[in-house]
């Protein structure tokens, strides 16, 4: 109760008359001052919250528009805020980068929501050539000997037809399993050989479709805000969702084969205090989670 009570005074009463002072006082609007005091995530994070928060509708507004509105939004925003180009010069280049890459992430979102809602197909020409090319790719000097076939094991999918296996994360966990393989394929090969071990092994396939969901869910809960802004000077895409999955790919081997669980039943407490050590990483205002060979 008490937290909700002081959540609308402050919003109400407290932050106005605060902002309105320290505009007397420097000059500046709430804006101007977080670009002279920030820079990174944190810049583009306190931009978000100044702009969502704020009364003006101009300004609220800013943060859900299109790519290609982006340019006169900043314009907009300048005029509601009586900011001169020719005495801050540099407002116009950081807020056009702040809300690209803030309607980025929301577009990202979207997109990596559409593909995993998008379910494999064996009439899909394209979906099953995917398939094979990850077969192709981790399994270059073996033939595959048919569509449905318990070769799949050999890779980590549970049953003879993987289709089935895609049920969660449709296509979507399909085109992250390719994207390692074949962007990082000397890596795959070692880790596919290390979930063989006789001890410590696991599925390759169904742990990479795991964490694929992994990736989306903390993409869904906001948790890689800090991460995309300080590691994409721009719009993130696609492209760099991949990426953070073949983080989550190469760093939960490593965490795996260092913790050494007394068996696979064991697998969703491990992969639950791995899943919880990524979100203490990003919650890290300067956090960039890059793969490091």
């Amino acid at each position: 109760m008490f937290v909700s009570l002081w959540e609308f005074f402050y919003g109400h009463f407290f932050r106005f008359w605060m902002k309105w002072l320290l505009r007397q006082m420097t000059g500046k609007c709430e804006l101007q001052r977080i670009f002279d005091a920030y820079g990174g995530a944190q810049r583009t994070h306190r931009i978000e919250n100044s702009l969502t928060y704020s009364k003006n509708k101009v300004l609220q507004k800013a943060t859900r528009v299109a790519e290609s509105e982006v340019d006169q939004c900043v314009e907009d925003i300048m005029k509601e805020k009586s900011i001169s180009p020719e005495k801050d010069a540099s407002f116009k280049i950081c807020m056009r980068t702040c809300l690209l890459q803030i309607t980025g992430y929301k577009q990202l979102y979207l997109d990596v929501e559409n593909v995993r809602k998008r379910p494999y197909d064996s009439d899909n020409a394209h979906h099953e050539k995917l398939l094979l090319k990850l077969w192709n790719l981790l399994m270059p000097t073996k033939k595959l000997t048919a569509r449905i076939s318990k070769q799949w094991g050999d890779i980590g999918f549970q049953g003879d037809d993987p289709k089935t296996d895609f049920r969660g994360m449709g296509i979507l966990g399909l085109i992250n399993l390719v994207y390692f393989s074949e962007k990082y394929t000397s890596e795959a090969h070692q880790i596919l050989s290390r979930s063989n071990h006789p001890k410590l092994g696991y599925s390759y396939a169904i742990v990479g479709i795991n964490l694929t969901e992994m990736a989306y869910s903390l993409l869904k809960s906001e948790a890689l805000k800090f991460h995309l802004y300080n590691f994409v000077p721009g719009i993130p895409t696609m492209e760099h969702f991949h990426q953070f999955y073949c983080y989550l790919v190469y760093e939960f081997d490593k965490f795996w084969f260092e913790e050494e669980p007394e068996s696979i039943m064991y697998f969703n407490l491990y992969r639950e205090k791995f899943h919880e050590r990524i979100k203490g990483l990003l919650m890290d205002c300067n956090v960039a989670l890059t793969l490091k060979m």
